[in-house]
């Protein structure tokens, strides 16, 4: 895990597979800090912090599974007490069971929902599906910081 401090446009794509919305992710890409996962020289995950919310992460599809959003997650956890923070913040669609199943191991509890997010009018195609289940609904966990 390292400190990412490149053009962000060179690894939108990472964004990409966790963002839907590319109005949204104009709006967020050059903010806060990114951290990177590698694989020799292969880039296989990332995780952005503005604040103290996760506010994108992803990692490569070929390399899930194996520890690296966890690993991520733990690079962000010691930065963010570095600095002083308390918890940590993140946010996911409602209907991804395997990100709320990822957060809730890596944590986190859930905080509140969020209705109507994943919606045209925030910059989402229309009736994104996961698992079989529509993406509407936003849900934020957090997480408590030693």
């Amino acid at each position: 895990m390292e400190r990412y401090d490149g053009p962000r446009a060179a690894v939108q794509w990472l964004f990409e597979l966790a963002e839907d919305s590319a109005a949204l992710l104009d709006g967020y890409l050059d903010l806060g800090v990114v951290l990177v996962a590698r694989d020799g020289d292969e880039l296989v995950g990332h995780l952005q912090l503005v604040g103290n919310e996760i506010k994108n992460m992803a990692v490569v599809e070929q390399h899930r599974g194996h520890g690296v959003g966890a690993r991520l997650i733990a690079a962000a956890v010691e930065l963010l007490t570095a600095e002083g923070a308390t918890t940590v913040l993140v946010a996911t669609g409602a209907a991804d069971v395997g990100n709320l199943r990822f957060y809730q191991r890596q944590g986190f509890r859930m905080r509140s929902i969020e209705r109507d997010v994943f919606i045209p009018a925030n910059g989402y195609p229309e009736g994104i599906m996961v698992d079989g289940i529509e993406l509407r609904d936003q849900v934020w966990l957090d997480r408590a910081l030693p």
